[in-house]
């Protein structure tokens, strides 16, 4: 995000693809997505939307929680609960000992508020209601998930390298969505947008990849290396998620960008993408325990 940007600019960003058409959110949002007999497909952009604003939802809280200021998504979307992990303070966020990786959170924490407060005007009544969403037990689950158990009590908020760990959890999943939603999207103004937001999630999602690595040989929790737990997480959403993920390294070297073959980013369907952010559950769970809201849930 440019800090020459200012919120006037987004405003104005905002506006124009409201005139190409994003404004309107296609009235006819559908019940069902993909099923026999469904609407016809220029029906499931907005559902499509509803689903990427589902996961802005999760990341803004994220960020948001760790920089003081989830009070500002509280006011977005509805009054749904965020839970936090105990001792958190709201209002301040968590301690910050590395200045450069506080600045990459604050910077990201505003582009994702950015994304929220996009998609949501973009939407307008069809934008859905906020979820549910779980910062608490769902990352104790991870926690234990990734270290086989070794790794109890996880908690993002407690230091930077844990941060850096939970903001991994999310970032390639973000791409991934975004990156396989293309193939959804019939209207070229809602491409666009999703393009933009996708460029974004990419440079976040380097950014944390890029912290981590430099620190792969550092002991993280329970005598696991940065490196030993960020594969282990990548393992267990390559393992619900498609088999589309890698860690921090491979044999020829560091991988600040994973891609297929070809040097593209992968994509992940909807399924694969709930299957992650459940944690696995059917239906809900995981950082959304009453499931995320809209057609595509």
């Amino acid at each position: 995000m440019s800090h020459e940007q200012t919120p006037l600019n987004r405003r104005a960003a905002l506006g124009t693809l409201t005139k190409l058409g994003l404004g309107t959110a296609a009235l006819g949002l559908m019940n069902t997505a993909g099923t026999a007999g469904a609407a016809p497909a220029k029906d499931i952009d907005p559902a499509v939307l509803n689903f990427a604003l589902n996961l802005e939802y999760l990341e803004a809280a994220f960020y948001l929680a760790a920089v003081g200021r989830i009070g500002e998504l509280r006011k977005i979307g509805g009054d749904a609960r965020i839970l936090l992990p105990a001792g958190l303070d709201e209002s301040t966020g968590m301690m910050f000992k590395d200045s450069t990786v506080q600045a990459f959170v604050k910077d990201i924490a505003e582009d994702e508020l950015s994304h929220v407060k996009f998609l949501h005007a973009a939407l307008g009544k069809s934008a859905v209601a906020r979820p549910v969403l779980d910062l608490n037990k769902a990352f104790l689950a991870a926690g234990e998930a990734a270290s086989g158990g070794a790794i109890k009590g996880f908690n993002p908020y407690l230091n930077e390298l844990f941060f850096l760990h939970g903001a991994f959890i999310f970032e390639d999943v973000g791409v991934t969505a975004y990156n396989g939603a293309a193939t959804l999207i019939t209207n070229p103004a809602y491409l666009q947008a999703a393009a933009g937001i996708l460029a974004v999630e990419a440079y976040h999602a380097g950014a944390i990849r890029t912290l981590l690595y430099q620190q792969r040989q550092v002991t993280a929790a329970a005598g696991l290396y940065v490196g030993q737990v960020v594969g282990a997480i990548s393992a267990l959403r390559a393992k619900v998620g498609g088999g589309k993920d890698a860690g921090l390294t491979d044999n020829m070297g560091a991988i600040i960008a994973p891609a297929d073959k070809n040097g593209v980013a992968y994509g992940r369907s909807t399924n694969e993408v709930l299957n992650i952010v459940y944690l696995g559950g059917k239906g809900k769970g995981g950082f959304y325990p009453n499931g995320l809201n809209g057609a595509i849930k």
